[in-house]
């Protein structure tokens, strides 16, 4: 490009005379072209930045794409897994340790240390740091239940590894023989008290019966009590371990001691009509954690099907309470 050049007139010589710049007008000239140059550069570089993409730029927001993809993809597959694990932990607490009499994991074991949010701090500066703390969290929650749910099941193996002790100390025949019982005098639950004339809650179950029938402890245990016991007459307790005690009250006789050790179906006493009771009768009581129970659970070893069956019948058709 030609250079510029500006010319005067000059009246006195009557000619066009040359006119040069003076030092600040040229460098006013080089700063504008200088900057002007500067803005283009820079419009320029942002356009190429933001609109063109080279080969390796292309290719590292392609594996970019491809790795929040994968995380999208695990991340689905996690929720699979802990919907999974939830499953299992729900089959554990309601099914298993319901079945074994076991305590549920609580859910402070379940998720220790899981509401620590400060451990994800270092990852929030990082791209797309809403789903990779989400991801990671849903790991951590992963691990953490996995180690719980092992835990569980180890404990599980080992109580049903003493399951065949437990099943002969649970209390599981009825404590008078069905040929010797006249009938099912009281059933489980509120009745009204014969002597005080009140509704009150009966924590076992009245089988009437002869003075002098036999008693059996209706699981392997060790008699803790056996002795006269205010309005329960003479009454024998059995504790059978795993948390269960057996009470058999207003007994005639006494056939065992405090401390003895006793068998399923061993002879423990005999019917009698002791304490506060109107008639010859066995009150039974099966208590689990100190709670009563309603026994008619309880005999599921030595009567048939249709046997239980008219029990229960029996039970719930039973108003009249002896004691």
């Amino acid at each position: 490009m030609s250079k510029k050049i500006f010319y005067r007139y000059n009246e006195n010589s009557e000619i066009y005379e040359r006119v040069y710049p003076t030092t600040k007008e040229r460098l006013v000239v080089v700063a504008r072209h200088f900057i002007i140059g500067i803005l283009i550069g820079v419009a320029i570089f942002l356009i190429v930045y933001y609109w063109i993409d080279f080969p390796r730029e292309k290719q590292l927001k392609k594996e970019n794409n491809e790795l929040i993809s994968q995380l999208d993809i695990l991340n689905a597959r996690m929720n699979r897994s802990l919907a999974i694990i939830e499953d299992l932990q729900q089959r554990d607490d309601n099914f298993y340790r319901v079945m074994m009499q076991a305590e549920r994991v609580s859910p402070a074991s379940r998720y220790a240390g899981l509401d620590n949010d400060a451990r994800y701090n270092e990852l929030r500066s990082l791209n797309d740091a809403d789903l990779i703390i989400s991801v990671t969290k849903k790991m951590d929650r992963i691990d953490q239940q996995l180690y719980s749910q092992i835990k569980s099941y180890n404990e599980l193996i080992g109580i049903a590894k003493g399951q065949k002790d437990r099943i002969q100390h649970i209390p599981s025949i009825q404590p008078i023989s069905a040929k010797d019982m006249k009938q099912m005098a009281s059933g489980y639950g509120y009745r009204r008290d014969p002597v005080y004339g009140i509704s009150k809650f009966h924590e076992g179950l009245d089988f009437a019966a002869d003075t002098g029938t036999p008693i059996y402890a209706t699981g392997n245990g060790k008699v803790i009590e056996a002795e006269w016991n205010s309005g329960y007459g003479n009454m024998i307790d059995i504790s059978h371990g795993y948390n269960y005690v057996t009470r058999y009250a207003h007994l005639s006789k006494i056939d065992v001691k405090a401390g003895q050790e006793v068998k399923r179906g061993d002879k423990i006493g005999e019917v009698g009509n002791t304490g506060k009771s109107t008639g010859s009768h066995l009150h039974y009581e099966v208590r689990y954690k100190g709670e009563a129970q309603n026994p008619i659970n309880y005999y599921f070893f030595d009567i048939t099907p249709e046997q239980y069956a008219e029990l229960v019948k029996q039970a719930e058709n039973a108003g009249h309470v002896m004691d």
